[in-house]
C-alpha cells in the first residue's frame, strides 16, 4: 500500500482546552472561511464525494474534490495521471480510508466573491472535478447547495517528546460551538511509528482520545448546517 499510497495524515479529534495545555497559538496561524457543497440529503457524501471550497486570508483559495475511500489502482487513468490529483491515507483512531484529492487553486478572494454574489459555489469547480464528480455520483450541479461558512484557524506547533511538528485546527460554527483536530503528515513506511510517538506525547499531556468514534471535520459541519434544508 505504500508504494501506491505515499503519505499518511494522522488526525485525532480534541477539544479546545486540550489545545490550550498545549499552549497552540491559533491566532497566530491561519484564517479560513470553509464552504462544503452536496445535495439536501448528502447524495455525495453517499457516493464517498466530498466537495470543499476554502478562503485563506492573506492566500490563494481553493476547490478540492475527494473521493474517499478508492483504492488506487482502480482509478480511471485520466484522473491518476492528472498533475492536481493526490492520493494518501486518512487516519483516525479508530479507523482509516485511502482517499483521493483533486485540487484547483482559486484567487484570493474568488471564494468570498462568488458567496457574496449569491452565485453557486459550484462555477469554482473546474472541468476535471466536475468530470468526477459525473463519473462517480452523476449529481446535477445545479442541485448543489453551499453548508457553510465554518470559520476556521489553523497553526503549526511543536511539542515536547514529539520530533514532528503537528497542525491544530480549530472550526468555529455560527452558534459559537466548535471543534478542534490535531493533525500530522508523514511517509506511510513511517505511519507506525510517528503515530506512537504522537500518541504517547499527547498522553503525556494528559490527552487521550475519546472510546466513542471519531467523527470527521466534513461530517460535523454537514451535520451542523443539514437541519436548515430539512423539508417541513
Amino acid at each position: 500500500m505504500s508504494k501506491q499510497v505515499p503519505k499518511v495524515e494522522l488526525k485525532v479529534a480534541v477539544s479546545s482546552a486540550d489545545l490550550r495545555s498545549l499552549g497552540v497559538d491559533l491566532k497566530s496561524g491561519l484564517t479560513r472561511r470553509i464552504y462544503f457543497l452536496d445535495t439536501a440529503d448528502l447524495a455525495l457524501q453517499q457516493h464517498g464525494l466530498i466537495v470543499r471550497l476554502r478562503s485563506t486570508r492573506g492566500r490563494a483559495g481553493d476547490a478540492v474534490v475527494k473521493l474517499r475511500p478508492v483504492l488506487p489502482k482502480a482509478l480511471p487513468g485520466w484522473l491518476r495521471n492528472d498533475n492536481g490529483f493526490d492520493v494518501e491515507i486518512d487516519a483516525l483512531p479508530d479507523n482509516y480510508a485511502c482517499s483521493g484529492t483533486l485540487k484547483r487553486t482559486l484567487g484570493r478572494h474568488e471564494v468570498e466573491r462568488t458567496a457574496a454574489a449569491r452565485k453557486p459555489l459550484s462555477r469554482l469547480l473546474s472541468g476535471r472535478q466536475r468530470r468526477l464528480l459525473t463519473a462517480y455520483a452523476n449529481v446535477p450541479l445545479d442541485s448543489l447547495i453551499t453548508f457553510g461558512p465554518v470559520e476556521v484557524r489553523r497553526c503549526r506547533f511543536e511539542m515536547a517528546a514529539s520530533d514532528h511538528p503537528l497542525v491544530a485546527e480549530q472550526w468555529t460554527f455560527p452558534d459559537g460551538s466548535s471543534i478542534a483536530e490535531l493533525s500530522i503528515r508523514c511517509p506511510s513506511s513511517k505511519a507506525s511509528a510517528v503515530a506512537a510517538e504522537t500518541s504517547s506525547a499527547l498522553r503525556a499531556h494528559g490527552i487521550v482520545p475519546d472510546d466513542e468514534p471519531q467523527v470527521t471535520k466534513t461530517e460535523a459541519t454537514l451535520r451542523y448546517f443539514r437541519p436548515q434544508f430539512a423539508t417541513p
